[in-house]
C-alpha cells in the first residue's frame, strides 16, 4: 500500500494525471475508502487471481479509459495499449518501440 501512497501523492502533485495500480483484492476497501476520502475519482476492473486493476486520476483521462479498457489490458489493440500508455505518462519512446513490435507481431499472425 506504500506504492499507492506514492501514486495518489504524485497524482496530487501534478507529476501523473492519471495512474494504474494493480494490488491484491483484500486490500480493496483500503485502497477505495482512501481515494474517496480524498475526493478522487477512480475505475475498478478485475484481473483475475485475486487481482484488481484500480485506474485513477483527472475525470477527462477516465472517461476515456470507460470507452477504451472494456476487454482485459492483454487484449488491448497496439493502437489501444500506445494510447493507455501515453495517459500513463510512460515514456514516449518505449511506447513507441511496444507499438511497433506489437503491430510487428500482429503482421506476422495474420501473414
Amino acid at each position: 500500500m506504500k506504492v499507492l501512497m506514492n501514486h495518489i501523492y504524485e497524482y496530487q502533485k501534478g507529476v501523473r494525471q492519471m495512474v494504474l495500480f494493480t494490488f491484491n483484492k483484500k486490500y480493496e476497501d483500503y485502497a477505495v475508502n482512501r481515494l474517496r476520502h480524498q475526493h478522487i475519482n477512480y475505475i475498478l476492473l478485475p484481473v483475475g487471481n485475486d487481482r484488481l486493476n484500480l485506474f485513477f486520476g483527472r475525470r477527462e483521462c477516465l472517461e476515456a479509459i470507460r470507452m477504451m479498457v472494456t476487454r482485459p489490458l492483454s487484449q488491448l489493440t497496439p493502437e489501444e495499449d500506445f494510447i493507455l500508455g501515453a495517459m500513463l505518462g510512460y515514456d514516449i519512446c518505449a511506447q513507441c518501440e511496444r507499438y511497433c513490435s506489437r503491430k510487428a507481431k500482429g503482421a506476422l499472425v495474420s501473414a
